[in-house]
């Protein structure tokens, strides 16, 4: 989670992600290195004004801020399926530099470890570009969750944490990435060299996967079984991370988990006369109503998903072809509930922003484009456009924020001095949108499973998510050639949007589904 590349939370239609893209020029690479608890206190002091002596790296003059502290540790315990299980949380920092070696940027992580033999380690990335990994942490599969995210939740609500049911940490130790520009993460060089540095596509990849590398270094765990989850554009991450890692770092991954995953961008692209766009947006907008009338279930989605493929596609691909054009547009207006002359009107095809103002539209409401049963009032019910920000994003910043920096400063006793960002809207207006981020992230992905023949890789999804729906990522696998096991990558889904794991049920199943994929390794 969170922020679609193109500010979803201002533009709520998916095509959008198109807009604003920018050639790229040759950027200097970026790397991370491990530092110790006093490498991290003086490393961190070249960023404060007040020193005498020259810093590290000039740039950093710049930016006026205290120095971020020593990495700090506390011990907590969970009670999970009735056993008590004790483990450490740390959070650190971790050294980008450029390619001159210079620093160039800090690296913040919280990481949960249990002190047992032979654990695995699992490296936890979110999206956005912009948001920070507290939303897996609190919200998926760290030990402690927060209740937000879900309809009739207000960002004032009490940012109270409390064990997670659904955690993985019994069966691997987590490890929470915030890159450059999220949580405490920050660049110490000038606006221009960060958005080189640390807002580019490639140079993302490199640094992030850098850091996965200096965090297995400086722990003494690269003979642990590795795993990465990443979220939306996390899971456009992942498969790269993953295949930098292996291809260029010499670190390979056991398993990848994609939530949500900003995998495939051009499937959406052409929908005048593709169409896929449709095929992607008519199921998650099904599966809406079929939850709002308490039917939502796998076999009911199966017979969508069929459809879709089947007589909906051939009335797509037929177009003008007015018999079947118009059972199509029945069936649509069956399937999702919405009023027929809007079905009819729109030709079967239902734009994305479009539907999040009609749906709800006679409660004066508006759907969330992470999950369109989530609402909020519509503050400009009569405008041409939606001039709001996203329901979901509107109620879950204020409690993650609060939720995370009492966490970091209270209990784990790393008293920072600086803003925390859990969702920036700075770094996503400042990402250079290159053809790099165009090209989606299948290539590495088929790359890394045939050069791996262990490797597995799991796609989950939420039914009603329109920001990356999961029928983006079926038709995406389902042309992937089967390389041996044709279980080693496969795409699950369950109830709920984007951030499907705010439905304890959901989480729940997550993490059972994760730790069978665990167990064949």
């Amino acid at each position: 989670m969170l922020m679609k590349i193109s500010l979803l939370a201002r533009a709520p239609r998916r095509s959008a992600l198109a807009l604003a893209l920018f050639s790229l020029a040759a950027l200097p690479c970026v790397s991370t290195f491990a530092q110790s608890d006093a490498d991290a206190a003086k490393a961190s002091a070249a960023a404060a004004p007040a020193s005498p002596k020259p810093s590290e790296n000039p740039a950093a003059d710049t930016h006026p801020l205290p120095p971020l502290p020593a990495d700090a540790h506390t011990q907590q315990s969970i009670t999970l399926d009735g056993k008590k299980l004790n483990y450490t949380v740390t959070v650190g920092t971790l050294i980008a530099r450029d390619a001159d070696g210079k620093a160039a940027g800090q690296v913040v992580y919280t990481a949960y470890t249990v002190d047992a033999p032979n654990r695995p380690v699992t490296f936890a990335f979110n999206g956005g570009p912009g948001a920070a990994s507290v939303y897996l942490n609190f919200g998926a599969i760290g030990p402690k969750h927060l209740n937000a995210g879900n309809e009739g939740d207000s960002p004032s609500d009490p940012a109270t944490l409390i064990d997670n049911q659904g955690t993985w940490l019994d069966f691997t130790d987590l490890v929470f990435i915030d890159p450059i520009g999220t949580g405490f993460s920050r660049s110490l060089v000038d606006a221009d060299q960060t958005r080189k540095l640390f807002y580019t596509t490639e140079p993302d990849i490199e640094y992030l996967s850098r850091a996965v590398y200096d965090w297995l270094v400086k722990n003494d765990r690269l003979q642990s079984r590795k795993y990465l989850v990443g979220e939306s554009y996390g899971g456009f991450r992942g498969p790269r991370i993953t295949y930098f890692l292996q291809s260029q770092l010499g670190v390979a991954m056991n398993g990848v988990v994609l939530v949500s995953p900003y995998l495939n961008p051009t499937i959406e692209q052409n929908g005048d006369l593709s169409p896929l766009p449709w095929l992607v947006t008519l199921p998650s907008i099904t599966a809406a109503n079929l939850e709002r009338k308490n039917q939502l279930t796998p076999e009911a989605m199966k017979s969508v998903i069929d459809y879709t493929l089947g007589d909906y596609l051939l009335a797509l691909v037929h177009g003008r072809d007015q018999a079947s054009t118009d059972a199509m547009i029945k069936k649509v207006t069956d399937m999702t509930g919405l009023d027929p002359t809007f079905v009819k009107e729109s030709g079967g095809r239902l734009e994305i922003g479009a539907y999040l103002r009609e749906v709800h539209r006679e409660q004066g409401k508006l759907g969330s484009v992470y999950d369109s049963n989530v609402t909020m009032f519509d503050p400009f019910p009569y405008a041409p456009e939606q001039r709001a920000n996203d329901p979901l994003l509107a109620t879950l910043i204020a409690p993650t924020t609060t939720a995370m920096v009492d966490f970091v400063t209270h209990t784990v006793g790393w008293k920072v001095d600086a803003r925390y960002n859990a969702l920036s809207y700075d770094v996503a207006e400042h990402w250079n949108r290159d053809q790099e981020l165009r090209g989606g992230s299948v290539t590495q992905l088929r790359q890394a499973v045939a050069a791996d023949p262990k490797l597995r890789v799991m796609i989950v999804h939420g039914w009603n998510d329109l920001s990356c729906p999961f029928m983006g990522s079926i038709l995406t696998i389902n042309q992937m050639p089967i390389m041996g096991d044709p279980s080693r990558v496969s795409v699950n889904e369950f109830p709920g949007g984007h951030m499907f794991y705010t439905r304890e049920g959901s989480r729940v199943a997550l993490r059972k589904d994760v730790m069978e994929m665990f167990d064949k390794h």
